[in-house]
């Protein structure tokens, strides 16, 4: 296989791929604004780079269209594409964009079947493939020793330069199996031949109350080839102070692809937000990078400021926009679980 490269998300982006929001039980008793936060979304980022939202059915392109329509936006920019979809975590269920040494894309069309969690994916199974078509980027399915790969695009981070962030949580636990006999060996073998990460960077757990069971993109990211943000919780309290601490000091002691130590910038967690009893995901590193833009989720909390602070220190050519989240949440993800972003 020709020799394939997953850019760094702040590599120039061809657009962003979303999928409108329809199913309502991922929102228990709030769906309502959630259209209003998909919409708030789409005209930021068309400000900047091509929009692509994927809509399930008539229903839902009629709600997209007038849900639109209501929110002044670079309506030039946003195209909608009849794709049926189970839900709408395209982070998670949409494909892999790579590229070859000549700058040609692939779009990588892993298996996924609902976090190894839910019944309800078939659906989503073939959504890969229908964004590569209508992206017209030749798809490759990943497999090894004959299987094809389960792999969800919100547990791993790249570099853009040989490296990658992934946890153990995720894909070595015993919990939400994604591929039963996979050894950490075997997916650094997959993560180089596929996305060209020849280093990979283990952490331990994610935060608590990730339905996902893990996933990297709660809690840490790349800023540039040798930076990583990091979530960091200051209450010994906690669930999430210990695990959080074992990551940092893991951090401290990596390099890059290159040797190089790695710089580490904790990242703070929001206050705790919780909803009928349920402890939600609510992390600052579900940021997403886009072409002139980074949007981050906020919370009403005193700490949006410091997170948005560090972040525009991080992106100082980019606009930071902070963007709610306190409803989106309750799906138990937010602005970087629903993005996909393809490559220029």
């Amino acid at each position: 296989m020709t020799r394939l490269t997953m850019p760094a998300e702040w590599a120039p982006h061809a657009g962003t791929w979303l999928a409108w929001p329809h199913k309502k039980p991922d929102w228990p008793g709030k769906f309502t604004p959630i259209p209003w936060v998909y919409a708030e979304i789409v005209r930021t980022l068309a400000r900047f780079e091509t929009v692509n939202v994927l809509v399930s059915n008539p229903a839902v392109r009629a709600q997209a269209e007038r849900v639109l329509a209501s929110v002044p936006h670079e309506a030039k920019n946003v195209r909608l594409h009849s794709v049926p979809t189970n839900r709408s975590w395209l982070r998670d269920s949409g494909p892999t964009f790579v590229t070859d040494a000549k700058g040609e894309k692939t779009a990588l069309t892993w298996r996924f079947n609902g976090w190894a969690k839910y019944p309800d994916w078939p659906v989503d199974d073939k959504v890969p493939a229908a964004i590569a078509k209508k992206a017209n980027v030749p798809p490759v399915r990943p497999t090894y020793r004959g299987k094809p790969v389960v792999l969800e695009g919100g547990g791993i981070d790249v570099n853009g330069a040989g490296c990658v962030l992934t946890t153990e949580e995720w894909l070595l636990s015993d919990v939400q199996v994604r591929n039963p006999g996979f050894t950490r060996e075997d997916y650094e073998t997959i993560f180089a031949e596929y996305l060209g990460a020849t280093k990979t960077l283990w952490l331990n757990k994610g935060i608590a109350g990730d339905d996902t069971h893990g996933h990297i993109d709660d809690l840490a990211r790349f800023t540039d080839e040798r930076t990583v943000l990091c979530v960091r919780e200051t209450d010994p309290a906690s669930e999430n102070y210990r695990p959080l601490e074992e990551n940092l000091d893991r951090l401290k002691g990596m390099t890059d692809a290159k040797g190089r130590k790695l710089t580490i910038v904790p990242l703070p967690m929001p206050t705790p937000v919780i909803f009928r009893g349920q402890l939600l995901p609510a992390s600052y590193a579900n940021f997403y990078v886009a072409n002139g833009v980074v949007i981050v989720p906020t919370f009403n909390d005193p700490k949006d400021r410091v997170a948005l602070g560090i972040l525009a220190d991080l992106f100082p050519g980019r606009e930071i926009v902070g963007l709610y989240c306190g409803d989106l949440i309750l799906g138990l993800g937010t602005l970087h679980c629903l993005s996909q972003q393809e490559p220029a």
